[in-house]
C-alpha cells in the first residue's frame, strides 16, 4: 500500500502573505491503528496472546518514560532508539544563563535500519478529496470516451 498525500496551496515563503502561492504535498494518512489492533496484529505473528503482548507495551512505555527522565538513551534493538532533547534561548555570557531558559524537551525516535530502509521504498498515491471527484455533477466534458 501506497503512502497517501494531498496537495495544498501555501506562500512559498512562510511569514509572507504577499509571496507567490504554490502547492505542496502533504501527507495524508489512512487512518489510526489502535493499541487494541497492534496488539491483535502482534499476537498473530507470535506464540503470546494480545493480552500478553498489551502487558509488555504497557510496561515498555513505564519504563521508557523512567528511563528518558533520568537522560538515558533508549536501545531498542533493530526497532530504533529514544532519546531527549533540549534547547534553550542564547546568552551571551555562560554565568547569566539560567535553567528557566530551557524550552520544553522533546523526545526524538531514530529508526532502526529496516524502518530506515521503508522510507527509501515509499510509494506515493494522490489523495483527491470528494469535493474535487464530483465537481462535474451536472454533465459538461470528462475523461470518460464518448460513445455514439
Amino acid at each position: 500500500m501506497a503512502q497517501g498525500y494531498k496537495l495544498v496551496l501555501r506562500p512559498s515563503e512562510p511569514g509572507n502573505k504577499e509571496s507567490k502561492k504554490l502547492y505542496y504535498a502533504v501527507s495524508k494518512s489512512t487512518g489510526y491503528t489502535d493499541l487494541r489492533r497492534l496488539c491483535k496484529l502482534i499476537a498473530a505473528r507470535s506464540t503470546v496472546s494480545s493480552a500478553d503482548v498489551k502487558a509488555v507495551l504497557d510496561n515498555l512505555n513505564y519504563i521508557l518514560d523512567l528511563e528518558l527522565q533520568d537522560g538515558r538513551i533508549v536501545q531498542l534493538g533493530e526497532f530504533g532508539n529514544f532519546h531527549i532533547t533540549v534547547g534553550s534561548e542564547g546568552v551571551e555570557d555562560a554565568k547569566k544563563f539560567n535553567a528557566s531558559m530551557i524550552r520544553a524537551p522533546r523526545i526524538v525516535f531514530n529508526p532502526g535500519f529496516d524502518l530506515r530502509e521503508t522510507k527509501k521504498t515509499m510509494e506515493y498515491s494522490q489523495i483527491v478529496p470528494e469535493k474535487e471527484k464530483t465537481e462535474n455533477p451536472g454533465g459538461g466534458e470528462d475523461d470518460r470516451p464518448v460513445i455514439e
